[in-house]
């Protein structure tokens, strides 16, 4: 297990380090100039002063060069700050992260708590009017954008019934868990579409596959309750790959809260990072992006050591491939 430990350690400095400097390159290729963007449009008729800014800000020399400042910076704890406001990129970070972040989390648990039941479902009637109607429901869920969901969520349940709001954010600190729930319920449901989808088509196809071994066909030729074979015998099996794609499809939703933070008009990662991208606020873009990839490599490998330790054919099969 320790060799295993060490090798998707080794792999995951690689990717950060592939992501920074992929990151870093492409926001040098941004139109525009963050000086001009910092000045304004006066910045445009006083090339003196752009200049002198340029050399204060140490812009001026070779990207490499850059990088691997910023790189030192980073390995020390600083992200540097932001051209635009001056604000340290660490305290953007901590200040919008918990909205990001209760989205990813409460899109998890929808998705969950709506996917295990109509794969299980689904599994059980196979064939079935149900199982064709759950099929049909998952195949719209993924044929469906989320920022098309978003739309129609808001004109569901803001315009029509004027259920929930369809912008800003509640703080739990400051209005508590209701409204909270209230301003991160849609947002979360439209990023939980996908994910709801694609787990329940896992989880029907390990389940069909379950329910045909011997062990349940045992229980049912005992008489067991359908109930207590689907939740005992067959479910259960398949909770250890629905667990893992939960665990990785996290990573994923944390970074997946762009589009949808900007059309709720959310305090979080996601519309910060549109902001500073229009602002070409590079410090700001190449912490943020570090940050959500840190965090999506970091979900990810913890899953897989999650994996292997609860399943020892997969650690077998580790082991031969190292």
């Amino acid at each position: 297990m320790g060799k295993i430990l060490i090798v998707r350690l080794a792999r995951l400095i690689a990717t950060l380090f592939a992501v920074s400097l992929l990151t870093f390159l492409l926001v040098e290729q941004l139109p525009g100039d963050p000086v001009i963007a910092l000045l304004g449009p006066e910045g445009l008729y006083d090339w003196d002063t752009v200049e002198r800014i340029r050399e204060e800000l140490k812009l001026n020399d070779p990207t490499l060069v850059r990088y691997g400042r910023w790189v030192g910076d980073v390995l020390q704890g600083d992200l540097g700050k932001s051209y635009i406001t001056d604000q340290p990129v660490a305290d953007a970070i901590r200040d919008r992260v918990p909205v990001t972040l209760e989205l990813a989390l409460l899109a998890t648990v929808i998705a969950a708590v709506c996917a295990v039941p109509i794969g299980a479902f689904s599994a059980y009637r196979e064939g079935g009017r149900l199982d064709r109607l759950l099929s049909g429901f998952t195949t719209a869920a993924l044929s469906i954008p989320g920022f098309v969901a978003a739309i129609f969520f808001i004109w569901l349940f803001t315009l029509k019934f004027n259920w929930f709001p369809s912008t800003g954010w509640n703080r739990i600190t400051d209005k508590g868990l209701w409204a909270n729930l209230k301003t991160a319920i849609l947002p979360a449901s439209a990023l939980a579409l996908a994910p709801l989808a694609v787990n329940a088509r896992l989880i029907r196809a390990d389940m069909i596959g379950t329910l045909k071994e011997d062990y349940v066909l045992s229980a049912r030729a005992k008489g067991l309750k359908s109930r207590y074979i689907l939740m005992r015998h067959a479910l259960r099996p398949s909770a250890l790959t629905a667990v893992t794609v939960f665990g990785l499809q996290l990573g994923g939703l944390i970074g997946g809260t762009v589009v949808i933070e900007t059309i709720f008009a959310l305090p979080g990662l996601g519309t910060r990072l549109i902001s500073a991208i229009y602002q070409r606020d590079v410090l700001m873009i190449q912490g943020i992006t570090l940050f959500v990839a840190t965090v999506y490599v970091v979900v990810n490998t913890a899953v897989d050591l999650l994996y292997l330790a609860l399943d020892p054919r997969i650690r077998r099969l580790s082991l031969i491939h190292i």
